[in-house]
């Protein structure tokens, strides 16, 4: 199938092969013809399988050809969690409609207000906001629901964790009951499942994959560390393969300010960002590591959703999170469109239960390689088998690159601790095949053979 075979215009054809596109991906594919009927839409995917084109391309479609908004008006409305998805959903708008006559606006918080008033004043196409900002403005006059026709919730899941419910009910109270509305979302929780009976007529439910899957085009590895070697460990993992580029999840704030310090400190360019962060700030390190001036970017949870970066090869969770969900969404900035990504988590031996659980979601026994100099004192335990289902434990497959590089010494010896043939604990002294590895090659982030999907 081809974007041709979905109905879309030549205007928005022209913009997608502007991109490099030339192939929907399975939730565009199944979206896409639903939202250029009108229909409501309900969508659970991944992250990286391509939401937002599924939405954005039909939304601009059926916009085009109407009526302009009135002053402070908007007739299409993207409400997203965060400001770098608020940002990134613009910049797909913006992308999508350049052969196309619409106006539109992205606000968030953290910015000055009054640019954001003019902006409105004359009125917009399509609107892109956080909830908070969003509110702000209306509370200021500043901007006008009369004339919305299309109401966007993008990572609805992800609002409701970050506690915007009433955020949400508040604007949906300001918005013409007859609309049309599209709900996307990595999951169909049964709390995603009632917001969805709350402010959907009679949707259609579009889901691709089972749900918590984590990507196919993504690797999974487990270090086991002690904690205090993490920062040495991770600086190691960067310079022994030549990682021009890592994103880095942390569990705090404060954890993701010293950990970007310590990795300066030995000499890789790193920038934090997080929620303390200014704007300005965020969006200068994002800009720093796209330009490839910073070689890491640390980051707490805020940005597992909403950071897009084209082709970013590896992602290491240096603190698991503590809400397995999460994990499925930050190597999920990996493996994007049909790229190989490798995801790497450093976990200690107080992190046992939270990797447990993270295994237990996403159906996979993730395998354990310790790193020579690096073995812990306490050794992470293996997981129990995983519950069966149409996710079958992945057992160090591999894809692109072939087998990992030599340390520095040309050695290869190795021992993996976990997924052991006998179902052992492999720790070392297990009956499992184990490996220690004293440094894994290069990371290569380039796109399979193949076509590519929209963003």
């Amino acid at each position: 199938m081809s974007f041709q075979d979905l109905g879309l215009s030549e205007a928005l054809l022209r913009a997608i092969a502007d991109q490099g596109y030339n192939t929907p991906s399975p939730v565009q594919s199944k979206a896409i013809p639903q939202v250029l009927a009108g229909r409501d839409v309900m969508a659970a995917a991944q992250t990286g399988t391509g939401k937002t084109a599924a939405f954005t391309l039909p939304l601009l479609q059926n916009l085009s050809g109407g009526a302009r908004a009135p002053k402070r008006g908007c007739r299409a409305l993207v409400l997203t969690p965060t400001r770098e998805l608020a940002a990134q959903v613009h910049e797909n708008v913006t992308e999508y409609s350049r052969y196309l006559d619409l106006r539109s606006a992205c606000v968030f918080g953290g910015v000055k207000i009054n640019p954001q008033i003019d902006r409105l004043s004359r009125g917009v196409d399509v609107l892109v906001a956080t909830p908070g900002r969003l509110l702000d403005l209306q509370g200021q006059g500043a901007v006008d629901f009369s004339a919305l026709e299309i109401l966007v919730l993008d990572e609805a899941d992800r609002m409701l964790d970050m506690g915007f419910i009433h955020d949400i009910r508040r604007v949906v109270r300001l918005l013409p009951e007859k609309r049309q509305t599209l709900m996307f979302s990595a999951t169909f929780s049964g709390e995603i499942t009632r917001l969805a009976g709350g402010y959907l007529n009679n949707p259609v439910k579009v889901e691709v994959s089972p749900a918590n899957a984590t990507a196919d085009t993504v690797e999974q590895w487990v270090y086991p560390v002690d904690k205090k070697q993490k920062p040495a460990l991770l600086s190691y993992l960067v310079k022994a393969n030549d990682w021009s580029q890592v994103l880095v999840f942390t569990r705090t704030k404060h954890g993701a300010n010293r950990l970007s310090q310590q990795l300066e400190k030995s000499g890789i360019p790193a920038a934090a960002i997080h929620g303390n962060k200014s704007q300005n700030a965020r969006t200068r390190a994002l800009g720093d590591f796209k330009l490839g001036k910073v070689q890491a970017l640390v980051a707490t949870d805020i940005a597992a959703r909403g950071l897009d970066i084209e082709q970013l090869p590896q992602v290491v969770n240096f603190d698991l999170p503590n809400v397995a969900e999460d994990y499925v969404h930050r190597i999920g900035r990996t493996g994007r469109a049909g790229a190989a990504g490798r995801a790497y988590s450093l976990v200690s031996a107080d992190e046992a239960d939270y990797l447990r659980d993270i295994e237990k979601l996403i159906r996979q026994n993730l395998p354990r390689e310790e790193v020579e100099g690096f073995v812990p004192d306490h050794t992470v335990p293996d997981t129990p088998p995983a519950p069966t289902g149409p996710r079958q434990p992945n057992r160090g497959r591999r894809s692109g690159g072939g087998r990992p590089g030599q340390n520095g010494s040309g050695q290869q010896a190795r021992q993996r601790s976990g997924n052991g043939g006998n179902g052992g604990n492999s720790s070392g002294n297990g009956n499992g095949n184990g490996r220690r590895r004293g440094g894994r090659g290069r990371s290569g982030g380039a796109s399979q053979g193949g076509n590519r999907s929209a963003s």
